[in-house]
């Protein structure tokens, strides 16, 4: 049977339980009727209980208009910021643990991954965006790198999953997150949080909210996490890295002229922390010692003997260069003498307008502007040595204007609108790699050629010998998106409500960029050692390639056999649709059926470019989404079941490939894959037994599936990837929480939490080898605390990684050592949190 034939079967499996379970909820609802839920009203923060121990409705946002979590026919996951605090969820990675089938790595140059239900986009670049979109109060950020900074003064997150576009500002493939923060209030109020722990680690955040003026709110939240102490510890000389430094305030205005509501913000923060380091595990196939490879016999002195007698075995082992190493100047190539840290700012402005401009009819207007400047410098060679070190410049700016009219009416909720976005971006990349095999075998190579006749430049053995040291790799991106929506559901009876929305969207993307020598350290090699093999391999019978200058571009185009940049253009279109079925039989129950499709726009990569080739765009992806699902309230509310099966039909899947280069034998590029497919069952259980105690389990099984894509292998063959696994797709991940609540007398109460995930193997290349995967894991966190039966305060102690589990998030090769990059290790502390 074909993988599509078993997702099918699965899929009717999942329909008959549902509709079993369907049967039995409405047999129980004859014998023992439930209390209807109280309609939601915006801003109420729950529904009314049937009893003390009923689970309380979550309200959310997800079609643009409050209304209960158990009433959207769509696979949502939502938490308030009274579970974020008690589980310490303070940064987007942290969502994992809450969120099963979402999965955050970590790229070497600090850019995350996201991966929803198997989707995801594994680029490093900070231009690159996700297939999962991230909004914070329905301004989208982009590009995940803007995501890096503090949560600040969150009042509920909700994670949909499947294509969005038919209601949100950009395309996506996998889901999206949407962030909905504290807005202001006609009451003053405010809150504190303090946090100490080990790592000398000390957090403060909060708010304080009020009027300051007759029809006019303010609101200012803030965030700073201080950790003084790093966590990751030089093997060789006991240096340590993992400080945190972050610092971020974001301040709101409501306001109410007349017909108006005016909703403005301004989000502002910085990062100075760490980057973090990597473990080495391993050589790739061109330099492992003894394997034949071209490069075998050029690893740093001692490499090997080094991986061999460290390998890891917890998440604090790591090892990087010297600073006296890196910071050196050497020959024509100058050293990075900045410190292993960020250094970035992050702005973001909003304006939301809305005007009634009827009865049960609003415009609205959403501006959004992001600014994200970054200056980083990471290292990512694994061991004490200079194998790959890079320095990262970049900066984003981002515009977005949509305008859109909603309405409701009985029966009929419906919206239309446009939206525009333009995004200016400038990625600079610096790498060091004066210990990296492949450049020392060059420099052998090139020493070769000195006493040859295309050495008219007069360069000498110790030219050669200090050659491709350090280059820079450059893009511009220019990119102007517009769509036009529109979305509406109709309730034929308290019964059945029928779904539409669609978009229509054009991309277009300007890209120019090529990796360059910088201060002449890649001269040497490539006027030498690159035009001479240049030649002989695509203009044998023609001249030479014009040599490069100093800082000129050295991507070769065989096409013009010449160095120089590299100019693109994508210019795309695309229609979003999706169609859902609701059936509700009774207040707590909700069957639904759904059809959509979602898009993610294509793009072009920065890459270290020896051919013009890497830098060619990957076009865009298209995801056909099936999906069933139940939502369903038990036991007079006390138990409430959400299980969903769905089929993705997957089309030009954008992934990071390797391209066959006679010189690197491997190198990065994007590509396509034409046909994949991914399909699953997740399910959401939350029972709250007895009055303080809500226990919550999420579980996902996935499968995924290349079909009939031939690309390249690291060790820059060609080969047959029918079969394989999507990379960080773990066929089963399950996760458990538990928070407990339980007054001890009229002023106090007692207070616990735990929290559990653990995921089955995964890889991180879709060839199968064993050094790439991630293994099995499991990680706990638990606290405990008192507070005050007002809530007015609580004193709480807590760990993240109680057992100190060894994981890694991610493994990547710098073409020559293989690295992991571990998860946190073990955290602990205390909190006091305020309110007044």
């Amino acid at each position: 049977m074909t993988g599509k034939g078993r997702a099918i079967v699965g899929l009717r499996v999942g329909a008959s339980l549902m509709a079993v379970a369907m049967a039995s909820v409405v047999q129980a609802q004859e014998v023992t009727p439930a209390e209807p839920v109280a309609e939601v009203a915006a801003g109420e923060p729950t529904q009314q209980r049937p009893s003390d121990t009923a689970i309380g409705d979550i309200v959310v946002t997800a079609q643009r208009r409050a209304e209960s979590i158990n009433r959207v026919g769509i696979s949502v996951q939502a938490l308030e910021s009274e579970t974020l605090q008690e589980l310490r969820v303070q940064n987007v990675r942290d969502l994992a643990a809450v969120v099963p089938s979402f999965t955050v790595a970590q790229s070497y140059q600090g850019v995350p991954t996201y991966t929803l239900r198997g989707i995801g986009f594994n680029s490093i670049n900070l231009s690159a965006q996700s297939t999962v979109g991230t909004y914070v109060d329905e301004v989208a950020y982009a590009y995940p790198i803007m995501n890096t900074g503090p949560l600040i003064d969150i009042e509920r997150v909700e994670v949909l999953k499947g294509p969005q576009g038919t209601l949100y500002g950009r395309n996506t493939t996998a889901g999206l997150i949407n962030f909905v923060t504290g807005k202001p209030s006609e009451d003053a109020s405010g809150a504190m949080t303090v946090d100490v722990g080990n790592y000398e680690t000390f957090n403060v955040g909060g708010y304080v909210t009020g009027p300051i003026a007759e029809g006019i709110q303010a609101r200012v939240g803030y965030r700073v996490d201080l950790s003084n102490k790093g966590w990751q510890v030089s093997n060789s000389r006991g240096e340590r890295l993992g400080e945190v430094k972050r610092y971020g305030i974001r301040g709101s205005l409501a306001l109410q002229p007349g017909p108006f509501e005016i909703d403005l913000s301004a989000t502002y923060w910085v990062n100075k922390s760490d980057t973090v380091v990597g473990q080495a595990i391993g050589f790739t196939p061109a330099t492992t010692p003894g394997g034949g490879g071209a490069a075998s016999n050029f690893n740093a002195p001692g490499a090997a003997a080094y991986i061999a007698a460290n390998r890891p075995t917890s998440g604090s082992q790591a090892d990087w260069a010297p600073y006296a190493r890196r910071s050196s100047d050497i020959g024509r190539g100058a050293g990075l003498k900045d410190p292993l840290a960020e250094d970035n700012y992050f702005l973001g402005l909003k304006a939301r307008v809305q005007l009634d401009l009827a009865e049960n009819v609003r415009a609205v207007s959403l501006t959004g502007y992001n600014e994200y400047d970054r200056k980083a410098t990471f290292d990512w060679s694994g061991i004490p040595n200079e194998v790959l070190i890079q320095e990262a410049d970049g900066h984003i700016e981002s515009f977005a204007q949509e305008l859109r009219v909603e309405g409701d009416g009985p029966g009929l909720n419906w919206l239309v609108g446009a939206y525009y976005a333009k995004d200016k971006i400038r990625d600079t990349n610096r790498t060091l790699l004066g210990e990296n095999a492949n450049s020392a075998l060059l420099r052998f190579a090139t020493s070769q050629l000195i006493n040859t006749p295309i050495n008219t430049f007069g360069y000498t053995l110790a030219d050669a010998a200090t050659t491709f040291r350090t280059y820079r790799d450059e893009g511009a991106f220019d990119t102007t998106t517009w769509s036009v929506f529109v979305n509406g559901d109709y309730a034929f009876s308290d019964l059945i409500k029928l779904t539409l929305g669609a978009r229509y969207t054009e991309d277009l993307q300007k890209f120019t960029g090529c990796s360059r020598d910088f201060n002449g350290s890649m001269q040497v090699n490539i006027n030498l050692f690159n035009r001479g093999l240049y030649q002989r391999l695509f203009n044998p019978t023609g001249p030479l390639a014009t040599p490069i200058g100093r800082n000129d571009c050295n991507t070769f185009n065989p096409a013009t056999n010449s160095f120089g940049v590299v100019n693109s253009r994508l210019d795309e279109n695309n229609f979003a649709w999706r169609g859902s079925l609701d059936v509700t039989p009774n207040a707590t129950t909700l069957i639904y059926a759904s059809i959509s499709r979602g898009y993610k726009s294509g793009t072009s990569p920065i890459n270290a470019a020896s051919n013009a080739a890497q830098n060619l765009p990957a076009r865009q992806e298209q995801l056909t989404a099936y999906e069933i699902g139940a939502k369903l309230g038990l036991l007079d509310r006390k138990v409430q079941l959400n299980l969903a099966g769905f089929y993705y039909d997957y089309k030009d899947k954008q992934i990071s490939a390797y391209f066959a280069d006679p010189i690197y034998t491997a190198l990065a590029r994007l590509d396509n894959i034409p046909k994949s497919e991914a399909y699953g069952i997740e399910g959401e259980l939350t029972v709250r037994p007895v009055r303080p105690l809500t226990l919550i389990a999420n579980a996902l099984w996935l499968k995924t599936r290349i079909n009939g894509y031939v690309g390249t292998n690291a060790a820059g063959r060609p080969q047959d990837f029918d079969g394989a696994r999507f990379i960080y797709s773990p066929e089963w991940t399950l996760s458990g929480t538990a928070l407990f609540d339980q007054p001890v007398s009229d002023a106090l109460s007692f207070t616990a939490n735990a929290n559990v995930r653990w995921q089955s193997r995964q890889t991180t290349i879709f060839e199968y080898n064993p050094l790439y995967d991630i293994k099995p894991y499991t990680v706990v966190n638990a606290g405990f605390g008192v507070k005050a039966a007002d809530e007015s305060w609580a004193l709480n102690v807590w760990a993240r990684n109680l057992f100190d589990e060894y994981y890694w998030n991610a493994v990547a090769s710098n073409a020559n050592i293989v690295v992991r990059f571990p998860g946190q290790v073990r955290t602990y502390g205390a909190t006091a949190a305020f309110r007044f």
